[in-house]
């Protein structure tokens, strides 16, 4: 029987994917990944934006044993307004293993959000982009890996075009989490990115990124140094690698993630 070449199905996928999502010309896709500091943008009223991806944490605890967690990170977005979008976010599936026995499967806690675009950038004032973003954590999640009731998130956004196709992102906020005795406390978000656009369609960053800034007691301050890049399919179809260094004793020691952003 003659085999099929994998060359025309590959092809196929890749053309639907750039047909798929039809956007206008001048309504792009932004997103929020793969950075940790996110977009300033929303995706407009009517318009969906499905942001997906695979990430794997590597980490040595100290007394030799590695340990792995691997998730698909997914947030879903949908456009109220031209200022408003709802958001659900998770990690998706997990699978935590280190080089003993212990493995853990399930999946991660649900985040129910908004992000409201509050102004438009200007270059040429120097105005930045300026987004709101409201989160509540939902304990959903299996057993292994869920937290503890509800945790809300508050965090602002700062976008800066710097000319010579560079880009200035800063995002700072505070979470509120639950202590396994009942008690709250409250952790530091603050991240900044750095982006170049080289082509059209092509675009890399460097970012600092602190995804959780607390006291050893509440689990320790979580930093990373992250490099990336992202590349248009189409106007609505992107796809992405992240590399992060976990530049902490708190923190894994490295991720890697890839992703893929439709719009429609």
């Amino acid at each position: 029987m003659r085999q099929r070449s994998p060359v025309k199905p590959l092809t196929a996928v890749a053309a639907l994917l750039c047909c798929l999502a039809p956007a206008h010309a001048d309504d792009g896709i932004s997103t929020d990944r793969p950075d940790f500091v996110e977009s300033s943008q929303v995706v407009g009223k009517g318009r969906f934006q499905l942001e997906t991806g695979l990430a794997r944490e590597r980490s040595d605890d100290g007394s030799g044993t590695r340990l792995r967690l691997d998730s698909t990170p997914t947030l879903l977005r949908l456009g109220v307004s031209d200022t408003l979008e709802l958001r659900i976010e998770t990690d998706g599936r997990l699978r935590a293993r280190s080089d003993g026995a212990a493995r853990e499967r399930g999946y991660a806690d649900t985040s129910l959000g908004i992000k409201w675009h509050m102004q438009d950038g200007d270059a040429a004032s120097q105005r930045p982009a300026v987004a709101w973003l409201l989160h509540v954590d939902v304990d959903t999640g299996s057993a292994a890996f869920r937290g503890k009731g509800l945790r809300p998130s508050l965090r602002a956004v700062g976008e800066w075009e710097l000319g010579d196709a560079l880009s200035l992102g800063v995002m700072g906020g505070v979470a509120v989490d639950r202590q396994q005795g009942g008690g709250r406390y409250a952790t530091g978000i603050l991240a900044a990115t750095v982006g170049r656009s080289w082509t059209d369609r092509f675009r890399s960053f460097v970012e600092l990124a602190g995804r959780q800034l607390a006291s050893s007691r509440h689990g320790g301050s979580v930093v990373s140094f992250d490099v990336g890049s992202a590349y248009l399919l189409s106007p609505a179809v992107q796809v992405d690698a992240v590399v992060s260094r976990g530049i902490t004793h708190t923190s894994p020691d490295w991720e890697f993630g890839a992703g893929l952003s439709i719009k429609f």
